[in-house]
């Protein structure tokens, strides 16, 4: 079986989802691209030999749709898609806010379609060896960590997402836009969240878009997290992520978001470190395959079966933003009822 793919969006993170596609070991074609842009749209086809077309000419075409246009658009391409029975992939984040997210979730699983959402980090091999060093029983308790994501403004350079600085097209800013992965990565790793609290910036000046976000979430687990978000005008500065962690007898550090390096130190023994191809091998030696997003989604195409992590997953971290959120705009009260639906 080859699966047919269609892709809603031909901007930057299409492009990247087709480059890791084009990494997997499943046979796949890219044979159908919508896009509001039509020239962008046409320029990605061709480099497929796949077909620019409308929205729903798209769903007539294809076995599995990769949603990655703006987040307005989300929950209805989602609605279309799954009333189709169609293999769902959408990008983070999945809505504007989790009670969003929550109607997406179930209209795809009342539709019984596969279904995956882009949360990244889960596959990072650095973030895992992070995952595994603090669940190692010598490091004892998570006590704190301190959590720092910047990256340039992205509606410039080479992510050039004016559609970013729109609320209608995206919500909100640094903090739903970008840094739901880290609140993600950080409740996957951790366990559920207590109670948060939070302040937001607009220093660039567009309405609701924050560019700097400083949390506190506190864990049911013990653990105290400051997460910082911000968005600056050093172009030269990517996505970049510096993580340190402290727990009863280990501390580990963590710089860029892929492959590392990850530092860290046991009491007793000598710091040790793993970057580049070692961290791979220490997530071999672990036991940890670590898949792509795409590989998996792929798969669970191929087989029928669920794909990883489904939308379901996402909801905790839109209903933690959600919370952040509340907090920031209520000056940066404590919000405790972190799970609660909210409007």
């Amino acid at each position: 079986m080859t699966v047919r793919l269609g892709f809603y969006g031909a901007g930057l993170i299409s492009t990247l989802h087709t480059w890791m596609v084009g990494r997997v070991d499943v046979d796949h074609k890219i044979v159908a691209v919508c896009d509001p842009v039509a020239e962008r749209a046409a320029a990605m086809a061709q480099q497929f030999g796949a077909t620019a077309c409308g929205e729903d000419e798209l769903l007539d075409l294809v076995d599995a749709v990769f949603i990655a246009c703006w987040t307005s658009e989300h929950e209805r391409l989602v609605s279309k898609a799954a009333a189709r029975g169609l293999a769902i992939f959408c990008e983070k984040p999945l809505a504007f806010d989790a009670a969003a997210a929550e109607r997406m979730t179930k209209t795809v699983e009342d539709a019984g379609v596969i279904n995956q959402v882009g949360l990244v980090l889960r596959t990072s091999p650095a973030f895992r060896v992070v995952k595994h060093l603090i669940a190692d029983e010598r490091a004892g308790k998570t006590l704190a960590i301190v959590f720092r994501d910047d990256q340039f403004i992205p509606n410039r350079g080479h992510y050039g997402s004016t559609w970013r600085m729109d609320k209608a097209l995206a919500g909100r800013g640094t903090l739903l836009e970008h840094s739901i992965h880290d609140v993600d990565i950080l409740q996957w790793m951790l366990g559920p969240v207590a109670a948060v609290s939070g302040v937001t910036r607009e220093h660039h000046g567009f309405e609701r878009i924050d560019d700097l976000t400083v949390a506190r979430l506190e864990f049911d687990s013990g653990a105290i997290v400051s997460l910082t978000s911000v968005w600056h005008d050093i172009n030269e500065r990517g996505s970049l992520r510096h993580v340190e962690v402290f727990c009863d007898n280990l501390y580990v550090k963590l710089e860029g978001d892929r492959l590392g390096p990850v530092r860290w130190q046991f009491t007793g023994e000598p710091e040790q470190s793993v970057d580049g191809k070692a961290t791979h091998e220490f997530l071999n030696a672990a036991g940890d395959p670590h898949p792509s997003l795409e590989q998996n989604f792929l798969e669970a195409v191929r087989d029928q079966t669920a794909a990883d992590p489904p939308f379901a997953d996402a909801l905790p971290a839109h209903r933690i933003v959600d919370a952040i959120y509340a907090s920031a705009d209520a000056g940066g009260d404590t919000v405790r009822d972190v799970y609660r639906p909210r409007t």
